[in-house]
């Protein structure tokens, strides 16, 4: 009896136990409960299960803010504490879902070497083959270092096993690799395209989770490094992310949320929709700038199947924006519609970081009338 006893304290200790999560913060997603002093050598996690709520494996070390690596002072975003992913590094956490349904997963990360860094996010069980995420570090769109980066899954199971994992392996500096903090889940809905909206999710209400400290936006991934979009009823089909921003950070045309176009034609978002041969429909939307310092000549370019127009916006940087409308043909029976940015443009803030139009308001109708429309 006593040593059943025991063996059952010593499961309910050492096995990761699934949490239930609200949109929001996973338990212990701000890694602010940290490891015991015996568990710790240095900085570096000597225990799989010794930051509470979170499995590790690799070369993990539990960074405080200020710590100093060489010259360079690490800063966490938010509260004091986060995790920083060296050699052959994961987090793991298991957490209850819906089955079926589809979730965003949404974390802050910060690069710290000058080699080139990326994660690999999962989750398990999956059952579509070769579905993660290999997201690239090398380019950084936040002017303070960290980013804020979004990525989606459907649930196969009611509880799943999150991870992000730092796939490299370096010779030189085991301890080489990204920051992470502030690790959270929201469950994303599949919008309805409204009566008078061809598109779903126009206004761009509907998204992954944003964290109500940080001021820089959510980074969306291609559909190259993720499969199923963060932004329902969207696919950024592109090399780079767009940035999906909040209307208590930055200017947006309407509601509480858009799409900021970052990295000029190689950051694209688009919408397949249901068209009528020959039939003519009104493309209208948004065109402007979301004050942060975004300061020139911009321009989206519209693309409707193989039509195309270009609307300029000349932004000083401190918030404003244009209506638009594009009038097309239809000339099949599924129509892409496409919004890229013309151009690269930096912030005039001299921090190198990569900025561009915001699109929102997005609305496709049919015209019953083209006569009286084109008069």
């Amino acid at each position: 009896m006593y040593r059943a006893t025991v063996l059952l304290v010593t499961l309910c200790i050492t096995s990761q136990v699934a949490s239930s999560v609200a949109d929001g913060l996973l338990p212990n997603g701000d890694f602010e409960q940290g490891p015991k002093p015996s568990e710790m050598k240095g900085t570096v996690v000597t225990a799989k299960n010794a930051i509470p709520n979170w499995e590790i494996s690799g070369f993990i070390e539990y960074i405080k803010s200020g710590d100093k690596q060489g010259d360079m002072v690490l800063v966490v975003p938010a509260g004091a504490y986060a995790v920083r992913l060296g050699n052959d590094a994961s987090i793991k956490q298991r957490v209850k879902v819906t089955q079926g349904l589809f979730y965003s997963l949404t974390f802050n990360v910060a690069r710290t070497c000058a080699q080139e860094e990326k994660l690999n996010v999962s989750v398990s069980p999956n059952s579509e083959p070769r579905d993660w995420g290999i997201l690239p570090m090398q380019t950084m769109y936040s002017s303070n270092g960290w980013d804020t980066y979004a990525w989606a899954f459907q649930a196969d199971g009611p509880e799943v096993e999150i991870s992000i994992h730092n796939p490299a392996v370096e010779k030189e500096d085991a301890a080489c690799g990204p920051l992470i903090d502030s690790v959270a889940l929201k469950l994303l809905s599949n919008p309805k395209r409204p009566k008078d909206n061809l598109l779903k999710n126009g206004i761009f209400e509907e998204g992954p989770y944003v964290f109500p400290n940080t001021d820089w936006g959510v980074l969306v991934p291609p559909n190259i490094e993720d499969d199923h979009c963060p932004l329902p009823g969207w696919m950024v089909d592109s090399l780079k992310a767009v940035k999906y921003i909040d209307s208590d950070h930055f200017t947006v045309p309407e509601g509480k949320r858009a799409v900021e176009l970052v990295a000029g034609k190689e950051s694209a978002i688009s919408q397949v929709v249901k068209t009528t041969i020959s039939k003519i429909y009104a493309l209208t939307f948004s065109v402007g700038d979301s004050s942060n310092s975004c300061v020139g000549s911009m321009a989206v370019e519209v693309y409707a199947g193989k039509d195309r127009t270009q609307v300029p916006y000349e932004s000083n940087g401190k918030g404003g924006f244009k209506h638009a409308k594009f009038v097309f043909k239809a000339i099949s029976n599924h129509t892409r519609i496409t919004f890229l940015s013309s151009f690269y443009t930096m912030k005039s803030d001299h921090s190198g970081s990569l900025c561009g139009p915001v699109l929102d308001d997005v609305k496709l109708v049919s015209v019953r009338n083209p006569r009286r429309l084109l008069a």
